[in-house]
């Protein structure tokens, strides 16, 4: 294959590197708050569309779910064709699906149009993150822009549940799409004249049957989760799900291991951090999807909240987020990540098991206390947990590196409500029914302090820290020559 070199383009300023910075974060915002604003309008949605609450999961999980699947290879193809043009064709595409999400007459209509927003979303989550790591060439300035990126998408998937609900207050379900429109032809100005295009120094091919075979396997996997309490985890069709789920990621090992060019290179998990760093993610946006899910189906159902109200809940969550994650950025440029992630846990964990033993009249001040401690382990998670990700693989792959951290957040979004839904329960029950969920939570602050120990810290940066630098030596060989 022809290599094509690309010319270096010169060094950025200070003010246009924050600037490439807060046109990205405009994006990030745009990702994170479609993720989760739907989730307070699903019981007008249900109503207005005439859906089943079983129904509605998909209409969550359409978007997660075709983002997870087509994030790393939008990724690589940033990398080969240029980072602000495919950042911009996916503003585009976001755009056109939100337009008709708004104008959705059916329940499939909507599914179909989320599945297409997932498509665009996918195009901005790895490359905006690629734009900030090549636009940010200092380590130190790098690891504190992450950090405000982390803070960013925390706030936007935070800010959902409450932007949903005010919006529900005085409209009815379709301005939760109508409200992108402003967002998108702003970044789409922004980054035509302030953002740089940039691409990998070597294009990699395209790995179609990698695609498939990840595709396949994530659809099946939460197809099943979602439909398993419908029609019975031992029925004939849960079994069938489970064979094709294994059969569908033991092939997708066999083709990533023999092909020369991967869509994901298996052996960056032999890797300590790097597996904790993708662990990690997915154990976070399982507790946050969880938990905003709960608490929407809680607060509307069971006390009989608005949907602003219940929206309005989730503010402590979204302001330890949002606060704790710079603070976190600041953190793993001073320290490492570990610190960061083992307070991120701690976290998590006791927010978690502050409604281990929910019930209908559970007080409203501990309720907002769980969400707080929640959205504080959120914080102090995605950035340090973005950074060793970033970190762990070479520059030159920047846009892959973005996207496998992204595959493991909508993953996680997409385990996040597929098992913390309670649909089936009455109002009544829904509190007690809940539970499991919120010891899910709680394991997931266990999951990330395990995590931690894997992280590396400044002083003793370890094998980890320099296997990227270092040529023809150790698992990423081969990865460098790609």
């Amino acid at each position: 294959m022809t290599v094509t070199p690309h010319p270096v383009p010169p060094p950025l300023t200070a003010r246009r590197r924050w600037t490439v910075l807060a046109v990205c974060c405009l994006s990030m915002f745009l990702v994170g708050l479609d993720t989760t604003i739907v989730n307070v309008g699903l019981p007008a949605i249900g109503r207005g569309l005439d859906v089943p609450t079983r129904g509605l999961e998909w209409i969550v999980d359409a978007y997660t779910l075709v983002l997870a699947s087509l994030l790393i290879t939008s990724g690589a193809l940033a990398d080969r064709f240029g980072r602000r043009r495919v950042f911009q064709c996916g503003l585009a595409v976001f755009g056109v699906a939100s337009l008709a999400c708004a104008l959705a007459p059916s329940a499939g209509v909507l599914v179909a149009a989320r599945a297409l927003q997932g498509v665009g979303a996918s195009m901005l989550s790895p490359v905006a993150l690629a734009i900030v790591v090549n636009a940010m060439p200092d380590p130190r300035e790098r690891a504190r822009a992450i950090g405000v990126w982390a803070s960013v998408f925390g706030l936007s998937t935070a800010a959902g549940p409450l932007t949903g609900g005010a919006l529900l207050a005085g409209l009815d379900w379709r301005a939760l799409f109508w409200i992108n429109a402003p967002v998108i032809a702003a970044a789409l100005l922004l980054s035509a004249v302030f953002v740089p295009e940039s691409r990998a120094g070597r294009a990699r091919r395209l790995d179609l049957p990698g695609q498939l075979l990840l595709t396949l396997a994530l659809a099946v996997v939460v197809g099943v989760l979602i439909e398993g309490p419908r029609v019975g985890w031992t029925s004939p069709a849960a079994l069938a799900g489970y064979a094709v789920a294994a059969a569908a990621t033991a092939g997708f090992v066999r083709v990533e291991s023999r092909r020369a060019e991967p869509l994901m290179d298996l052996r960056l998990f032999t890797r300590p951090a790097f597996t904790g760093a993708v662990v990690g993610a997915v154990a976070v946006f399982v507790a946050l999807s969880a938990a905003l899910l709960l608490n929407t189906l809680y607060l509307q159902h069971t006390r009989g909240w608005t949907p602003l109200a219940a929206g309005a809940a989730t503010l402590p969550l979204a302001v330890g987020a949002t606060v704790c994650a710079p603070w976190a950025g600041r953190l793993v440029g001073r320290t490492g990540a570990r610190l960061p992630l083992l307070l991120a846990g701690g976290f998590l964990t006791a927010g978690g098991l502050c409604l281990v033993r929910l019930d209908p009249d559970t007080s409203v001040p501990l309720l907002l206390v769980s969400y707080a401690l929640i959205g504080i382990g959120i914080g102090f998670a995605n950035a340090p947990i973005t950074h060793t990700a970033v970190d762990g693989l070479p520059p030159d792959r920047a846009g892959v590196a973005g996207a496998i951290t992204s595959t493991a957040r909508q993953l996680g979004s997409a385990l996040g409500i597929a098992g913390g839904l309670v649909a089936t329960a009455a109002p009544a029950e829904l509190a007690h029914a809940s539970r499991p969920g919120w010891m899910l939570v709680a394991a997931c602050g266990v999951l990330l302090v395990v995590v931690a120990r894997a992280a590396r810290t400044k002083e003793s940066p370890g094998p980890a820290a320099t296997a990227p630098r270092t040529a023809g030596r150790g698992p990423l060989r081969r990865s460098r020559a790609l």
